[in-house]
C-alpha cells in the first residue's frame, strides 16, 4: 500500500512546477512535429513527412495561431528536420537523414523571407540545434553528444551528454542550456544545465497530454517563464505553460 501511494505522489499531471495557461489548435497540415521557436508575431514549427521524404518548417500568427506560410527544407536524403533556434534575424534548423551516425546540414533561413541563406555540413544525424552569439549547439540522435560548431561551421569540439535524457528540442536562454526530451513513452523533463559544464540545474518532469503523449516529446520553446509545447503530430496542438519562480 505504501509503494502504490509513493507512485501516485510522483505521477505528474502537465508540467512540474508550472501552470498550463492555454492550449490552441493549430491548422495546417502539419506531419510528425520536430521544433518549435518563436518571435513577438510569428512562432514556426518543424515537421517531417516520412512517407514522403520531405520535410517542412511552417510559420504561423502568434496571435490567431493561424497557419501563413510554409518552406520545404529537404536537402536530398536529408529530410528530417530537428528542434531548431532563431537568432537575430536567422532560424537555425537541422535537416538530417532519417537514421542515427548519418549527415546532417544545419540551414539558416532569413526570418522575413524565409529563403536559405546557408548550409554548414555535419557528418552525423543532428536532431537538435541551440544558439549562442559565438556558437551553433547540435545534438545528435537522441543528443548522447553535442558538436559545438562556429558560424563558419568548423567544429570546435564534441561533448558527451552525461544525462540519460534524450533531448528533442533545446535553447540557448541566459546562459543555460535549456532541453526537452523523454526517458521513454511515459517519462520525461526538461533540464536546465549550465553552459559548457553541462551541471543540471533544475529539472521539471512532464506528464502526458490527454492524447498520451508526453508533453516533452517533441517540440519547445522558452521566454522567461512562459514554456511552449507543441508535442503531437498533426493535427497538433500547442499547449502554454508558466513557469514557477526557482
Amino acid at each position: 500500500m505504501l509503494f502504490a501511494f509513493l507512485l501516485l505522489v510522483f505521477v505528474v499531471v502537465g508540467i512540474e512546477n508550472a501552470t498550463l495557461q492555454e492550449t490552441r489548435n493549430l491548422a495546417g497540415d502539419l506531419h510528425h512535429v520536430q521544433g518549435i521557436d518563436l518571435d513577438r508575431d510569428h512562432f514556426w514549427v518543424t515537421s517531417v513527412d516520412a512517407a514522403s521524404h520531405k520535410g517542412y518548417l511552417d510559420q504561423f500568427n502568434r496571435a490567431t495561431a493561424k497557419f501563413e506560410r510554409r518552406i520545404d527544407i529537404t536537402d536530398g536524403p536529408r529530410f528530417h528536420p530537428g528542434g531548431f533556434s532563431i537568432h537575430g534575424d536567422s532560424i537555425w534548423v537541422p535537416v538530417a537523414e532519417y537514421k542515427p551516425h548519418s549527415t546532417a546540414v544545419l540551414e539558416e533561413i532569413d526570418k522575413h523571407t524565409l529563403a536559405i541563406k546557408r548550409k554548414l555540413p555535419v557528418s552525423d544525424h543532428i536532431g537538435c540545434l541551440a544558439v549562442t552569439n559565438d556558437n551553433l549547439i547540435a545534438g545528435n540522435w537522441d543528443a548522447r553528444q553535442f558538436y559545438v560548431l562556429d558560424f563558419s561551421g568548423k567544429q570546435i569540439r564534441v561533448i558527451d551528454n552525461p544525462e540519460s535524457n534524450h533531448y528533442q528540442d533545446m535553447k540557448f536562454v541566459d546562459g543555460l542550456l535549456v532541453a526537452s526530451g523523454v526517458y521513454n513513452r511515459t517519462r520525461g523533463a526538461i533540464d536546465w544545465l549550465q553552459w559548457p559544464s553541462m551541471r543540471l540545474v533544475r529539472r521539471l518532469h512532464s506528464g502526458v497530454t490527454d492524447r498520451g503523449v508526453l508533453y516533452t516529446q517533441e517540440a519547445m520553446a522558452i521566454q522567461g517563464h512562459d514554456l511552449y509545447l507543441v508535442p503531437e503530430d498533426g493535427p497538433s496542438r500547442l499547449f502554454h505553460f508558466v513557469l514557477s519562480s526557482f
